[in-house]
């Protein structure tokens, strides 16, 4: 029996209109929302899958300014890739901050899971290279019933989904979706 090689999902939560935060980086929107935790395609259930994380600058700086201030740790125990270009000093020995492609650092991320699936945390702009890199396969989203009218796009590419599995979670949808690939424009 082989070991079938870790998958990369990028789980987030989303506005209607298809927003990760607003145009302050605020998740004022989402944290507001009633959520039942052990519900469907709930954090808990997803997260005891996962072996490793990545993540972009912006989404790491919030977690120092909402998660980490006033002394609390560095709230994951799992090997977290940053990827960035600007200087960065990790405040947790598992964090490696890493720049360039997704395609770079593929082999370590990989490994890093040790046989676990991998957590694309965000943003959109980082989940969408590695999807370009061939290293997304689903894409989970929690949908609110907020919108924002601007902010951080969802996923700013033309890529084909396939949607796998739809629920409610109280005032959210829930929908998953297998990554399919870039889109190509009709020449019609």
């Amino acid at each position: 029996m082989t070991a079938t090689a870790p998958r990369a999902h990028f789980y987030t939560a989303t506005t209607l209109d298809g927003y990760l935060a607003d145009e302050h980086d605020s998740l004022d929107w989402l944290l507001s929302q009633p959520i039942d935790e052990e519900g469907p395609m709930s954090y808990g259930s997803f997260i005891t899958g996962i072996g490793c994380m990545v993540m972009g600058a912006t989404t790491y700086q919030w977690l120092l300014d909402h998660e980490v201030s006033d002394g609390k740790p560095w709230p994951y125990d799992m090997p977290c890739f940053l990827f960035t270009h600007r200087t960065v000093t990790p405040v947790a020995d598992s964090i490696r901050v890493v720049s360039g492609s997704p395609s770079d650092h593929r082999a370590q991320i990989v490994e890093s899971a040790g046989g676990k699936d991998i957590w694309v945390v965000g943003g959109g702009d980082l989940a969408a290279q590695f999807a370009e890199a061939g290293f997304l396969d689903e894409i989970v989203v929690n949908i609110a019933p907020v919108t924002l009218g601007a902010g951080r796009p969802l996923f700013p590419r033309p890529f084909d989904l396939e949607l796998l599995e739809v629920d409610r979670n109280r005032a959210f949808v829930c929908a998953r979706y297998r990554v399919l690939g870039a889109r190509v424009a009709s020449s019609g």
